[in-house]
């Protein structure tokens, strides 16, 4: 599968379907990127039953400054809406599809699981009177 051009609208209907989504930041002046590239793609055309996205950061300035891209590139990989890594600077091909194993591997029905506890501590930690 291809790279999708990702941009403000069509950005959420994407990172929330069910799978992975795995998001490239880029532009067209940095070198980084520019190396990056080749890799994302290759990526991309051997497992063709995840989603990858390029967001160019100068096209689409309001998106890139709602999730506070301060370095590009900068890789997101989602799975089932819920953001699971986010991290600037080109990984290694080893390195990309080591980190596509650990998301497959995920059990994600704990992770929701875990979700619902933190948020409910964090609920009854506002909720305390305080001392």
């Amino acid at each position: 599968m291809a790279t999708i051009e990702m941009g403000k609208g069509n950005f959420k209907d994407v990172v929330s379907k069910e799978g992975i989504v795995i998001l490239d930041w880029w532009a067209t002046w940095c070198g980084p990127c520019r190396g990056f590239a080749p890799i994302f793609e290759q990526a991309s055309d051997k497992h063709s039953d995840i989603t990858f996205g390029k967001i160019d950061t100068d096209k689409e300035q309001e998106l890139a400054g709602a999730f506070s891209i301060r370095s590009i590139p900068t890789l997101m990989v989602f799975r089932d809406g819920i953001m699971l890594f986010e991290q600037a600077g080109a990984l290694p091909a080893a390195v990309l599809e080591d980190l596509i194993r650990q998301v497959r591997a995920l059990d994600m029905n704990e992770l929701r699981q875990r979700l619902v506890e933190v948020q409910a501590k964090q609920q009854a930690a506002e909720e305390a009177p305080k001392a």
